[in-house]
């Protein structure tokens, strides 16, 4: 189909991405099935894991960067034992040392160490950039270029299981957190080694997994051409930002902020710098930011025409 024959899609999906595909393949797939003039995603997943990968169609795409900034949970299997070059299941092995008699309280101890506010360096399998590449790039060249250590905050971390050398574990953490890097981090205190052997993404901001969606569903519903029924899976553009408090303005004041000017607003939330618009009848807008005189200024409007 005709780019320009394309349908104007506006709303977010969640879905399930499976395992072996890149997150942009995925997303590639899914744009194609709805037909949609625009879309893009809040993150990439490695083709190993699996799990919640939101997209935004449409309108959604200038909310996109606050999916990016949510924190996220994991579901983890790490082996013990076996460490690998890019602390997963897909990278060369480069040691292996036995695994010592281990107890699910001496691993959760151990956990103490990931928790709460920390500092990481980025393994060097990941997309984080150095002078304008990839840091895999440089990786699979066989060159190590220097890291930054990043802080990261790990609200929680949960030891579910231990069997057969194999860790269960959950994770909820801020955006930027190296989930390899924590498995890698802990086989290496425990003196042993670790890599994962399975991540799924379980939520995103306010978004479960309860909602997600598989690719069969949709490749099902656009055979038969049901793209009402495919629509209906899609969220509102706002949920991206339900965490953040709403306000309601009188028309002018809707007015000035899509001219781009800012706007005093009385009886503000206190302690909030970001904030949903909406008009008085309660339908959203875009979101505005707080400025240190008080006004409120418009950073991305929804486009209302039709």
């Amino acid at each position: 189909m005709k780019k320009s024959n394309r349908r104007k899609v506006n709303g977010i999906l969640l879905l399930d991405k499976p395992i072996g595909f890149s997150s942009n393949a995925i997303l590639q797939q899914v744009k194609y099935l709805y037909f949609a003039a625009k879309a893009g995603h809040t993150g990439s997943l490695d083709p190993l894991a699996t799990g919640m990968l939101p997209i935004c169609f449409g309108e959604a795409t200038k909310f996109s960067q606050y999916l990016l900034d949510a924190d996220k949970s994991y579901y983890v299997k790490a082996k013990f034992g076996v460490r690998t070059a890019t602390s997963d299941a897909e990278g060369e092995v480069v040691a292996t040392k036995p695994v010592p008699d281990l107890t699910l309280a001496q691993i959760d101890t151990a956990c103490d160490q990931f928790r709460g506010r920390v500092t990481q360096i980025p393994s060097m399998y990941s997309a984080l950039k150095y002078q304008g590449k990839p840091l895999y790039y440089y990786a699979r060249n066989g060159i190590e270029v220097p890291r930054k250590e990043r802080t990261i905050s790990v609200y929680q971390l949960d030891v579910l299981d231990y069997q057969d050398e194999v860790l269960t574990f959950s994770v909820k953490c801020s955006k930027g957190t190296y989930i390899r890097t924590i498995a890698d981090d802990l086989g290496e205190l425990l003196g042993c080694g670790a890599h994962v052997i399975e991540l799924r993404r379980t939520q995103v901001g306010v978004y479960n997994e309860v909602d997600m969606i598989t690719l069969p569903v949709l490749e099902k519903l656009k055979e038969a051409e049901k793209f009402e029924t495919m629509d209906a899976f899609l969220l509102p553009v706002d949920t991206a930002v339900e965490s953040w408090p709403a306000i309601q303005l009188n028309a002018d004041l809707v007015h000035y902020l899509k001219q781009g000017s800012p706007v005093h607003v009385p009886n503000l939330p206190e302690n909030c710098q970001w904030l949903r618009l909406q008009t008085e009848e309660g339908i959203f807008f875009g979101v505005g930011e707080r400025q240190d005189d008080g006004r409120v200024a418009p950073k991305r409007l929804v486009d209302t025409r039709s």
